[in-house]
């Protein structure tokens, strides 16, 4: 990982603290029910930018409202929203659950349809893997 993000101008740390993300997933899905995509994709970068790159917390308040009022949101709704920790609490929860029942337990986690079968590649994997997937899918569906 470091030397892709080397090689597009991101240097990479990882001695940030390892914790629990959940109030950070809270975050996102809250957001993007309310806000949309797009700013939900903002707040992602946000976090990845301030963990990978700073060692932020992930989920610690001071992150959350950062990741979110760089994604355009305003910080009295954001604040308002990450100070509520119970907000969206479970309804993330049973997201994770349902994903966890379907043999999710890493990130990413991407199927690829195939007309005979489908694909899946768990956790980071090189771009060639993902190439080949690809191909194999675009090969099975002739």
């Amino acid at each position: 990982m470091s030397a892709h993000g080397a090689s597009a101008g991101i240097e990479f740390g990882f001695d940030g603290t390892i914790a629990n993300t959940l109030h950070a997933h809270r975050l996102v899905q809250h957001f993007q029910e309310e806000k949309g995509a797009e700013v939900a994709e903002k707040i992602v970068d946000s976090l990845y930018a301030q963990y990978f790159t700073l060692a932020a917390h992930p989920s610690s308040a001071s992150t959350l409202l950062t990741a979110a009022t760089e994604a355009g949101v305003s910080e009295d709704e954001a604040k308002a929203f990450i100070e509520d920790e119970s907000e969206g609490l479970m309804d993330v929860k049973m997201l994770i659950r349902e994903q966890a029942s379907n043999g999710v337990d890493s990130v990413p986690y991407i199927v690829f349809e195939g007309k005979r079968r489908d694909f899946t590649l768990e956790g980071a994997r090189e771009v060639g893997e993902y190439l080949k997937t690809m191909e194999s899918v675009a090969k099975e569906s002739l």
